[in-house]
């Protein structure tokens, strides 16, 4: 079965930086879009970034915009998001997400499978 591993996460101070991966396995990673979500405390959780199957295609939330990177390595099975200018309302548990399509998407229903989470936290 689809599996995906988050890694990565950690505490950083304001302004620094992070980068999450997400390893998958149990299918042919690299003909399918994934994405990143995210749940802050007390919050719903919320779309990040997605990438199309290829990488070429990419769209991310405005709050994010400008400051955070997805990217993926097909031949190692694996999804990044690199995270610059962390700022505390960051703070929150990342998910890593597939598709069962090539093409991108911010919904959440778009996604059938989803990794445990890695939490990042953001200090002032």
């Amino acid at each position: 079965q689809v599996q995906l591993v988050e890694s990565g996460g950690g505490l950083v101070q304001a302004g620094g930086s992070l980068r999450l991966s997400c390893a998958a396995s149990g299918r042919t990673f690299s003909n399918y879009a994934m994405g990143w979500f995210r749940r802050a405390p007390g919050k719903e959780r919320e779309f990040v970034a997605t990438i199309s199957w290829s990488g070429r295609g990419t769209d991310y939330a405005a709050s994010v915009k400008g400051r955070f990177t997805i990217s993926r390595d097909n031949a190692k099975n694996t999804m990044y998001l690199q995270m610059n200018g962390l700022k505390p309302e960051d703070t929150a548990v990342y998910y890593c997400a597939g598709r069962n399509s090539p093409f991108t998407s911010g919904e959440q229903v778009a996604y059938p499978y989803w990794g445990q989470g890695t939490q990042v936290t953001v200090s002032s």
